[in-house]
């Protein structure tokens, strides 16, 4: 039996990949921030004989406090993880600020990622193919790091914060063996493309309308969007790092996975933490 942390694993391919491991039988340990949706994970893993492998904990990873008590919790319910997937986001058509002073899409998108994935490298490491999943956008549509202006202060929309958001991600999986040289936990960048799943109910009502006919002309379901992931989970690449649009692997020569910005990226998230 292995055990799997999932955030937004109450929604879309967080819950149906948490479903997939729940019906052969690993462990799940759910985080969302919706007590609801968490109850119905809860039921639905008990209607197929699993509701005694499915831990629910409802959590604002947002915030620094809420992410502080995720490891917390997760520490107290088992000191072995065999596989991280971050699959938490909610886009924000309105510029919003953490308690933290932090942009909330960077805070949840990015830095919930940063203190969970490093934070839990040792729970990883007791396990035999330890392997992180950041489901995220590498090789998608165009973004930058606003260097100057992270919290995005200046020229605000949610596309430039969610393009933000991935290609940080892409860095934050580059410097991940640079700040772990030992590890022998496999690090997994992957763009899904278009699934059907709730990602685009806060848009404002055209917009929602649009990118719910696109999904639905374009998209996956989240049932044929899981093996692919699920794959990579059991039999993770060799590589320390890697990358996949699909099923497609993407060479890490291209801009958006260049080192040095990496470890730029991660010495200013380090000291914004500690801050």
């Amino acid at each position: 039996m292995r055990t799997y942390v999932i955030t937004g694993g109450t929604d879309g391919m967080g819950k149906g990949l948490g479903l997939h491991f729940l019906r052969r039988g690993d462990r799940v340990i759910a985080i969302a921030s919706s007590t609801a949706k968490g109850e119905v994970l809860r039921r639905d893993a008990v209607a197929i004989g699993a509701g005694e492998r499915v831990v629910f904990l409802r959590a604002d990873l947002s915030t620094l406090a809420g992410m502080r008590e995720t490891l917390a919790w997760i520490s107290t319910l088992t000191d072995t993880v065999d596989g991280i997937i971050f699959g938490t986001q909610r886009f924000r058509p309105q510029r919003e600020i953490t308690e933290d002073g932090i942009e909330y899409t960077f805070a949840l998108q990015y830095l919930s990622r940063f203190a969970l994935g490093h934070g839990l490298v040792d729970a990883l490491e007791r396990t035999d193919t330890p392997v992180i999943m950041n489901i995220c956008g590498p090789g998608g549509f165009p973004g930058r790091i606003h260097w100057d202006d992270l919290t995005l202060s200046q020229g605000y929309t949610g596309t430039r914060a969610a393009m933000q958001a991935s290609r940080a991600n892409d860095l934050l999986g580059i410097a991940f063996p640079h700040r772990h040289p030992s590890a022998r936990t496999r690090y997994v960048l992957y763009n899904p493309m278009m699934v059907r799943t709730a990602m685009a109910d806060p848009l404002p009502t055209p917009h929602r309308i649009l990118a719910k006919a696109a999904g639905y002309v374009f998209g996956r379901s989240v049932e044929k969007a899981v093996p692919p992931i699920a794959r990579f989970l059991d039999e993770p690449p060799t590589d320390p790092v890697s990358a996949f649009r699909r099923r497609t692997r993407l060479p890490l020569t291209r801009e958006d996975f260049d080192p040095d910005n990496a470890i730029r990226l991660d010495t200013l998230t380090t000291a914004l933490l500690q801050r």
